[in-house]
């Protein structure tokens, strides 16, 4: 293998402050989806605005000591790691409780969605054609309580976004983009989930892919790219590249190690993903511990449908001692992946995140870090309107939290262009501006959907709670429009709610408009023989509760 040219080793200074998912049931193959990273359907049962910032310098990058590297016959032996400076706290799952805290104990929540190093919010990384523009962005996501961004390492759509090209041979444009990206963040507060491939488009364009042995990979066959024994060192030779450079920093929330584990990559078996997973975490924990003392946070992500035709793959994605939280990716068949209104879509992501928090241990986190519109936008060649996907989106993130998820899930925008819009950011400030009434790092929640009252029947209830604290989500389901969205003028249902399991005492209820992002009122009211009764609730439309002891 040719070595790479060396890329200077960087420092990040950092002010004070702070699918694959197309992988279908029908065929061991992938379905495609059209450039969008997400499923074309499958069963799940049941414009950048100004901002303050233009004129913050450029990133600051200095040389450091060298970090010497553990080579393996896929490893250039000249690429320099990374040191960070004054970086981020790290994150990592809070101690007995299934949501996340910094080092320095704050609580830490996922608010974010999928991006990538080709689409328009990102695309001035690329030969640094603007950075000062993607810093501008990030600063605005920031202060609209965003806190990190989903993103593949490499994006295999075309032929210069490979992160090794050939096998072994870091791109140094590539190597670049993300030092840059590395110092924006870390300027600016943000953190990255990562994953080490592209697998959606690896697969369908598995013929100019690096990996394929025709092009002077490693691989003899996409369908043995898990399987094969050179295939894996190969890739723990990436993991180790970027683990040594990058991973030093607390802009790293999370390694995804694996983007949608699925049967096609290990010749249509699931009898190989615990072996996978552990292979992946270890070498990575490993590398982690001897340079830094510490780890990342650890997850393996899965196309959700799979579940249903794969059911043994549970007790790898959900409970795999390695892993850290679970993760999977939410396309129910015609509710998410193709929504006719936005009332079934909130449904079942309720329904899913119940399912998965109760597949994980007790003190895991679970967060859906893929969803969207794919098959309307992918097979229908569609994009939903945007005040309809705008209410798909917030009301889906609202039972993503309130059903015991980590934050409100990852979209995967499925728009033209690949950009959430601005609703939707108001839907990602609205729902941080909630968090701090809850205390996170404490909150050792259980599903409790199943178990709510509500004394009108056009609600419905979505929540979890521990024996001290809730999280309740209201929505109206009676009145729809034509168009499938939830009428607003009309007046609100008054209604009594009752929640099991929370001891007796007195508790503080606040309810949450979604919309606006503010408090519409607090009650006071008293647990007694295991159950809180908040009675005089109003909803119009759907509003949002955080109960919490006084």
């Amino acid at each position: 293998m040719t070595a790479a040219p060396t890329c200077p080793p960087m420092t990040i200074v950092a002010p004070e402050r702070q699918s694959f998912a197309a992988m279908g049931l029908r065929s061991s193959a992938p379905q495609e989806r059209g450039g969008t990273g997400a499923p074309a359907g499958g069963l799940n049962s049941g414009s950048r605005q100004p901002c303050p910032w233009a004129d913050q310098p450029a990133p600051i990058l200095r040389g450091v000591t060298t970090i010497a590297h553990d080579l393996t016959s896929f490893r250039p032996d000249d690429l320099l790691a990374a040191r960070v400076e004054r970086d981020l706290p790290w994150v990592q799952v809070a101690p007995g409780a299934p949501y996340f805290v910094t080092e320095d104990g704050a609580p830490w929540t996922p608010v974010g969605q999928n991006d990538a190093i080709t689409w328009p919010e990102l695309e001035g990384l690329f030969r640094r054609r603007d950075l000062e523009g993607v810093e501008r962005h990030i600063a605005w996501l920031r202060d609209h309580g965003v806190t990190v961004l989903r993103l593949m390492l490499e994006y295999a759509h075309g032929e210069n976004r490979y992160l090794e090209t050939p096998v072994g041979r870091f791109a140094p444009n590539m190597v670049r983009l993300w030092d840059d990206l590395f110092a924006i963040c870390a300027r600016q507060g943000m953190r990255l989930l990562l994953t080490p491939f592209d697998t959606f488009w690896m697969w369908l364009r598995w013929k100019r892919h690096p990996y394929n042995r025709a092009n002077g990979g490693p691989c003899k066959g996409r369908s043995r790219i898990l399987l094969c024994p050179d295939t894996m060192t190969a890739i723990k030779a990436r993991m180790s590249f970027v683990v040594e450079r990058w991973g030093g920093s607390g802009v790293v929330f999370a390694w995804d190690l694996w983007n949608e584990m699925h049967p096609a990559q290990m010749g249509d078996s699931a009898e190989g993903f615990a072996r996978v997973v552990t292979e992946l975490s270890e070498h990575v924990r490993a590398l982690e511990t001897r340079l830094y003392g510490r780890t990342h946070p650890q997850t393996v992500s899965l196309f959700g449908p799979i579940l249903y035709s794969h059911p043994e793959v549970a007790d790898t994605i959900f409970r795999h001692s390695l892993l850290d939280f679970a993760s999977t990716h939410l396309y129910a068949a015609g509710t998410i992946d193709h929504p006719r209104d936005t009332v079934a879509p909130a449904l079942a992501t309720a329904d899913l995140v119940r399912e998965a928090v109760n597949h994980a241990p007790p003190d895991r986190p679970y967060l859906d870090s893929e969803h969207g519109p794919i098959h309307f936008f992918k097979d229908k060649k569609k994009v939903l309107p945007e005040d309809f996907d705008d209410e798909y989106f917030r009301h889906i993130q609202w039972a993503h939290l309130a059903s015991g998820g980590a934050g409100g899930g990852m979209r995967w925008p499925n728009r033209r262009p690949h950009t959430l819009t601005p609703g939707m950011r108001r839907a990602q400030a609205a729902l941080a501006g909630f968090l701090p009434l809850i205390d996170w790092t404490t909150f050792r929640r259980a599903n409790r959907s199943p178990d709510l009252r509500v004394s009108a029947p056009g609600v419905r209830a979505m929540g979890c709670a521990d024996d001290r604290q809730a999280v309740a989500w209201l929505l109206r389901t009676d009145r729809l429009d034509r168009r499938g969205r939830v009428v607003m003028d009309v007046p609100p249902i008054p209604l009594r709610l009752k929640i099991p399991g929370l001891r007796d005492g007195a508790y503080e209820a606040v309810a949450w408009n979604t919309r606006e992002g503010r408090p519409e009122g607090t009650t006071l009211a008293t647990s007694r023989d295991g159950a809180l009764v908040l009675n005089g609730l109003q909803v119009a439309t759907d509003l949002a509760l955080a109960i919490r002891t006084v």
